[in-house]
Formats: C-alpha cells, sequence, structure tokens
C-alpha cells in the first residue's frame, strides 16, 4: 500500500521538476571536457538546493514522501481562495469580460492590453510541460492524478489573483518610460510600508536574483534544447547540425526581444492562441475519434481519485501527484506572471488581478486535462510498450506516442506545437528577467541584459550538460519562497481593493466602454 505510494511520489519528484522532457530517445548526450566538469559543479550546487526545496515533510516515514515546495504553493492556494472569497470562482465571468476589453479604458496608464499581457504570461506557462509533465503524471499517479490536477488549477487562480493585483499596486514608471512591477516591487515598496524595509530589500534583491537564473536557463537555454530534441524526431537535420537549430532560434527571438514588451506582447498575442489552439485541436481530434471513452475517461479519473488499490496511500499518492503537476506548470505562486501584469493599461489594480486569474484556469484546467485525457482514453498510461518512455520521464514522446497512434501525422503536429510553445515562453521570460536587471543595474543595462540572454539562446542548442540547464529550472521554483512570503504579508491590501471593486461592479459603479 504505501510502498506503492513511496516510489510514485519519489519518482515524480525527478519527473515533474523538469518541466519538460525530451521527445527523442537519442537525444541525450553525455557532457564531456570542461562542461563535464562544470556540469559536476553545478550538479553539486542543484543537489544542495533541491534538498531545500524538496525536503520531505513527512521525512519520519520512508514510504510518504510530501515536498516542501508543493506544500508551500498548495497551502498559499487554499489560503488565499478562502481569504479572497472564491474570487476565482465570482470572478471568472467578469474575468472574460474584461479581457474581451468590455471595461478597458484606452486613456489608462500602462503599456499593453489585458489581453496582451494574459497572453505574454500565458505563453511563459503554457509550454513543454504541459504535454510531458502531464503524460508522466497521469503514468505515474493514474487518471486520478488528472482530479487533484485540476483542484490545484483552480485553487492557483487565486494565488494568480492576489500576486497579480500586487503588480499593478506597486507597479512604477521607470526613466525610460517603461513600466517597472512585479514581486521585487511589492516586496521591496511594500514591507516597507509595514516597518519591514531591510527585510523587504532582501527579499526583493533575492527574487531578482533567482528571476535573472531563471530566464536565462529555465526560460531560456532549457526551452532549446528541449524543444531542439524533440525536433529533432521529425527533423532529422537539427540532431547533425544543433547549432543551426540555435542559430535559428537566436535570430527570432532576437527581433522579437529587442523591441520590448510591446513587441513582445504584440507577439505573443497572437503566438498564445495559435499554439494552443494547434494542440487543443489535436488533443479534441483524438477525443473526439473515441468519443464514446470519454464518459468512461472521466469516471477513471474520479474512481482513481478517490478510490485507488491502495486506499490511504493511493488516495494521497494520487492528490501529491495531481497538486505536484499543477504548481509545477502553472506558475501560480512564483510571482512571475505579476511582472508581464504590472504593464497592463488598467485604472483599477485588482482588474488586472481578475484577468490573471484565467492563466491557471487554460494552463491547468484546460490543456494540461486534454493530454491527461488523451493518454487515459489511448490507454498509453499503463501500455507496457511505453514503459522505458515513463521510466525515463519522456513524456512529451508518449504523448506523442499516443495522439500517432490515432492518426500518423500527429507527431509532427506535436512537434510544431513544441516549437511554437518554446519560442513563446522564451521571448516572455526575457522580459521577466530584463524587468529584474533593470531592476537591481537601472533601465541603461537593459539592453546589455537582452544581448546575454540571446546568448544563452544559442548556448541551448550546444550545452550537453543536463545539471547547468536544471538548475535555471531550479531557480524558477525558488522564486515562490520570496513572492510567497510578500504575498502572505501583504494580502490585506489586496483583499480590501478588492471588496470596494467588487461593490462598484456589483452596482454597475463601473463605467464600460463597449
Amino acid at each position: 500500500m504505501t510502498t506503492q505510494f513511496g516510489r510514485l511520489t519519489r519518482g515524480l519528484l525527478a519527473a515533474l521538476f523538469a518541466s519538460a522532457a525530451p521527445l527523442s530517445t537519442a537525444a541525450a548526450q553525455e557532457a564531456t571536457g570542461f562542461m563535464a566538469t562544470v556540469d559536476s559543479a553545478v550538479g553539486a550546487v542543484n543537489a544542495v538546493i533541491s534538498s531545500v526545496f524538496f525536503y520531505d515533510v513527512m521525512f519520519w516515514d520512508p514510504d510518504h514522501s510530501v515536498p516542501l515546495v508543493v506544500i508551500w504553493l498548495v497551502v498559499a492556494s487554499i489560503f488565499l481562495t478562502v481569504r479572497m472569497g472564491f474570487i476565482n470562482i465570482r470572478a471568472f465571468k467578469h474575468a472574460i469580460q474584461v479581457t474581451s476589453g468590455k471595461f478597458t479604458d484606452p486613456r489608462a496608464v500602462g503599456d499593453v492590453s489585458h489581453f496582451q499581457a494574459l497572453t505574454t504570461a500565458l505563453s511563459a506557462t503554457v509550454g513543454l510541460g504541459n504535454i510531458a509533465g502531464v503524460a508522466i503524471a497521469v503514468s505515474m499517479g493514474g487518471p486520478g492524478a488528472t482530479f487533484w490536477m485540476i483542484c490545484a488549477g483552480l485553487l492557483g487562480m487565486t494565488a494568480k489573483f492576489t500576486e497579480c493585483t500586487l503588480g499593478q499596486q506597486y507597479r512604477a514608471i521607470g526613466a525610460d518610460g517603461n513600466v517597472l512591477g512585479g514581486p521585487m516591487q511589492y516586496l521591496s515598496k511594500g514591507l516597507a510600508e509595514m516597518g519591514m524595509a531591510k527585510f523587504g530589500k532582501f527579499l526583493a534583491v533575492f527574487f531578482a536574483i533567482l528571476c535573472i537564473g531563471g530566464s536565462l536557463g529555465g526560460g531560456n537555454s532549457f526551452q532549446v534544447n528541449q524543444s531542439m530534441n524533440a525536433l529533432q524526431e521529425t527533423v532529422p537535420f537539427f540532431a547533425s547540425t544543433p547549432w543551426a537549430y540555435g542559430l535559428l532560434m537566436t535570430v527570432m527571438v532576437g527581433v522579437v526581444i529587442i523591441g520590448g514588451i510591446k513587441r513582445i506582447a504584440s507577439v505573443a498575442d497572437k503566438i498564445v492562441p495559435l499554439m494552443a489552439g494547434v494542440y487543443v485541436i489535436s488533443a479534441l481530434t483524438v477525443l473526439f475519434m473515441n468519443f464514446s471513452k470519454i464518459g468512461w475517461a472521466f469516471g477513471e479519473i474520479i474512481r482513481g481519485a478517490f478510490n485507488p488499490d491502495a486506499m490511504y496511500g493511493g488516495f494521497i499518492g494520487v492528490l501529491i501527484v495531481g497538486f505536484q503537476r499543477a504548481a509545477f506548470s502553472n506558475e501560480a505562486g512564483a510571482g512571475s506572471a505579476a511582472i508581464a501584469h504590472s504593464a497592463a493599461k488598467t485604472d483599477y489594480p485588482v482588474r488586472e488581478g481578475v484577468v490573471a486569474l484565467l492563466e491557471p484556469f487554460i494552463d491547468t484546467v484546460v490543456v494540461c486535462t486534454m493530454t491527461a485525457l488523451v493518454i487515459v482514453i489511448t490507454g498509453a498510461y499503463n501500455n507496457p510498450e511505453y514503459a522505458s518512455l515513463v521510466t525515463g520521464n519522456q513524456g512529451a514522446a508518449l504523448t506523442s506516442r499516443a495522439m500517432g497512434e490515432q492518426l500518423p501525422f500527429m507527431p509532427y503536429v506535436l512537434s510544431a506545437a513544441v516549437f511554437l510553445f518554446a519560442f513563446s515562453t522564451m521571448i516572455s521570460w526575457s522580459y521577466y528577467g530584463e524587468r529584474c536587471w533593470v531592476w537591481l543595474f537601472g533601465p541603461k543595462a537593459s539592453m546589455s541584459y537582452r544581448m546575454l540572454f540571446l546568448c544563452f539562446v544559442f548556448l541551448g542548442s550546444i550545452i550537453t550538460a543536463r545539471n547547468v540547464l536544471d538548475f535555471g529550472d531550479l531557480m524558477i521554483l525558488g522564486m515562490a519562497f520570496p513572492n510567497l512570503v510578500g504575498v502572505y504579508l501583504l494580502h490585506g491590501k489586496v483583499k480590501a481593493e478588492l471588496d470596494e471593486y467588487w461593490r462598484k461592479y456589483k452596482a454597475g459603479e463601473l463605467k464600460t466602454f463597449k
């Protein structure tokens, strides 16, 4: 009973920590020479960081493993959902209205529209993890993990709402005329208002350093490396000349990010609907081809969530698996989205928070669930022929095989989606890192960061050191620690403004423009 759970959760610490897995079984390369030395050194650092982030809060029980970072994220989401009066449910309709522009004053201060801020933030979260991580989660945790993944996505909506509202409340207009906002702003300014200036400054600097590291690694080189491995399945040319892929990505990303947030947003608001549409239509095609099994699949999800073979150990197991996948997928609590949403044009900070709560719904409840249903309905999650893909954490390959069984051309469609996912993630993370860089070093340093980012784009295609690539993902995960400390301490300001805004909304006092 409990041994099954222990194996399941320990395996997922590795599978879900990596936000993506390569499609190609031949893609793994061994680091040699200088790179091997660097990889070994970074691996030692990763081990120390992982021992903190993934500290087992149930250390006394060898058969149960509950990572600290998951508890940190989930408890925050539950607390904020209750504290904000289930705004994730109450404001869902209003969020769609605001995103469509119904309440948008064209004269409001900001760099981008509500829709552009939403798509920019989504482009950083909807990515390879939606294809790879979910497939591994369902394979290791069973269909029931999907239920808890959905629950975690719904709870994460309030965490996104709170941090993005704070991003708007404490944003500033930089000397270059661009908006500067996000956790580094509300941690430093907000906590200073509470008499904790030094502590707030420390948390802000800590967050900014983690975000820059995450932007260059997990949001950049890691994406290039993993998407290249995926495309090598259908484009063999990149297997023999990886540098060509790196050069292609460098040029494409450079054309976009040199123009700053306005150009990033204008590209994101076109790519995100396209890439999400391509993937969702692909998944729906498979589901409609197996329409008679959809009801059965949902039944398996419910039964697996509440009545697994080993009741206690299995129940806790699939719950943890589902919550881990959602937490690592939508980044609710990490604070990254607050940087994008702080640039939106709005007269009310709460209004942008309402827009932001749509992200975990789209990312986790919709896109991740689509993947899970495909894996369950096709039976790929327990197909013995794919066991090596599960043990090798090759979730994207598992999804590709599942779809390919139904339609032979699906692997090519998936390769195109993977490319778009990686590209959109990179341009959004370039903005996150650049804003933190500017906060630390001033607006004149902006271009130096963009050049540095482009160097790491190219390096992602030739780096063979896995630990170097994983380090960037650890940085992104670590952002949740300083960010949520500030969110816990400052959530009262969000609650007070939410109550006032909601009163005006229900009374019909908010002006509409469409």
